[in-house]
């Protein structure tokens, strides 16, 4: 089954990273990920400053703003689609999952499989 791990972080670096881990934890992890055959797709999102919000109003009016504006101190940083057996399983790679640490966190959800 698929997941989708949403990585946020808490606290950001100087350099727009997570603040609780450096570059070679993530080469690590994404290392580890592929090497377990579990790896489908992840990427970086670039720094938030450059995120756009769009917002249809009831009248079909299009809302365009700059940057996401939530009501959140987390910042989605990026994200990995694995492959696994069970959520279990899911549950154990968020946890070894560099984002996890410190003030930052990893969401779990399951792929919609509409053709099962």
């Amino acid at each position: 089954m698929k997941y989708m791990l949403l990585i946020n972080s808490g606290a950001i670096d100087a350099n727009g990273g997570a603040a609780e881990c450096g570059v070679e934890d993530w080469m690590i992890y994404d290392k580890a990920v592929q090497d377990a055959g579990i790896y489908v797709s992840g990427e970086s999102l670039a720094d938030l400053v450059t995120a756009t919000t769009v917002r249809v109003g009831a009248d079909g009016e299009r809302a365009v703003t700059d940057g996401p504006f939530a009501e959140t101190r987390e910042v989605l940083g990026g994200f990995y689609v694995i492959d696994v057996p069970d959520l279990d399983a899911a549950l154990d790679w968020a946890a070894r999952c560099p984002g996890a640490r410190g003030s930052g966190s990893v969401v779990v959800r399951p792929v919609a499989d509409f053709g099962a």
